[in-house]
């Protein structure tokens, strides 16, 4: 109750700001014991690397460095979704009433998880996990 006060006290325009909106539930025991195989550190570190070398050579010959120094010039040139995506894109900001800001935050990050798929195009998978980072409003 007193974090969804606080929250509401938080203007919309600033959240909008904010790229990445994660809830963190508490582990349960069971998962933290788990024995399972995991993808270790050197695996991500590898995947992270290759993405932000992909990053670089699509911004060579530019000031940029990676995809959230992206302006909405640059998003429409190096965003592009396939039909699903930009159908998902669409529902997205038409239910969420995404701004425009808020758009373009979720085109990069769905960029920037392409990348990190190794995938030249946004896929709806892409624009989920992007939306799914918004703020959750009302809640």
């Amino acid at each position: 109750m007193a974090i969804a006060r606080y929250q509401k006290k938080i203007s919309g325009p600033l959240l909008d700001r904010i790229d990445i909106h994660v809830e963190v539930p508490r582990v349960d025991y069971e998962k933290l014991a788990d024995k399972r195989n995991v993808e270790d550190s050197k695996t991500i570190r590898a995947r992270v690397q290759a993405a932000r070398e992909r990053q670089l050579e699509r911004f060579k010959g530019t000031k940029m460095t990676c995809n959230a120094e992206m302006g909405p010039t640059e998003v429409r040139e190096f965003c592009q979704t396939d039909a699903s995506g930009e159908k998902l894109l669409k529902a997205a900001v038409q239910q969420l009433h995404l701004s425009a800001r808020a758009y373009h935050r979720v085109l990069k990050l769905a960029r920037t998880i392409a990348d990190l798929a190794g995938s030249e195009m946004i896929a709806a998978n892409h624009v989920a996990e992007a939306v799914q980072y918004r703020p959750r409003v009302g809640t």
